[in-house]
């Protein structure tokens, strides 16, 4: 059970601080609330059933975690959608998940579309823009938070992170190499 003053994770609304737990006078029942407030939207009010709570909220990743989730980034493949019928309720899903490699993935696929599109000289379709800003989104405000990074500067710090990484290993590759 999370405790007042806990932040944890509310897809699609983000990270938020648990200001309360009680029960409430919203429908009339007995039942035990947590009070959600997003960070992100300090005016909004949410409440969820501590006795439901599972599956739709978590904690916020761990900054070593956050860390690691980035430098995974190259290895994690784009999520794969057999029917396109339910392209959208796939994307709909993942993101809904809240689960970071997931959305990552999503991102991943919703990247190589753009720029398949961009290839054949046609605009990335409204649909996938609109779920790519989303998953970004997500992703990019439990990272902000969990790395006290501002999250306008998310995209740019992974991509630093990544290219670090991919020098260093390349580095220690190379270096290997040479001394053999």
């Amino acid at each position: 059970m999370y405790q007042r003053g806990d932040y944890v994770v509310k897809v699609p609304e983000g990270v938020c601080k648990i200001e309360d737990i009680g029960q409430f006078d919203i429908s009339g029942t007995d039942r035990e609330y947590y009070l959600l407030v997003p960070i992100a939207e300090r005016s909004s009010r949410i409440y969820v059933p501590t006795d439901n709570a599972a599956g739709r909220i978590r904690s916020v990743i761990k900054k070593a975690e956050a860390m690691q989730l980035i430098k995974s980034i190259p290895r994690i493949n784009e999520k794969e959608i057999s029917c396109e019928k339910m392209r959208e309720q796939e994307y709909k899903e993942t993101i809904l998940s809240g689960n970071p490699e997931k959305i990552i993935s999503i991102i991943k696929l919703l990247y190589s579309r753009r720029q398949e599109r961009l290839e054949q000289g046609k605009k990335a379709t409204a649909t996938d823009d609109r779920y790519f800003k989303q998953a970004e989104a997500v992703l990019f405000a439990e990272l902000s938070f969990a790395l006290d990074i501002p999250k306008e500067n998310m995209e740019q710090f992974i991509a630093l992170t990544i290219e670090q990484r991919e020098n260093s290993v390349c580095s220690k590759v190379c270096t290997g190499v040479l001394k053999n």
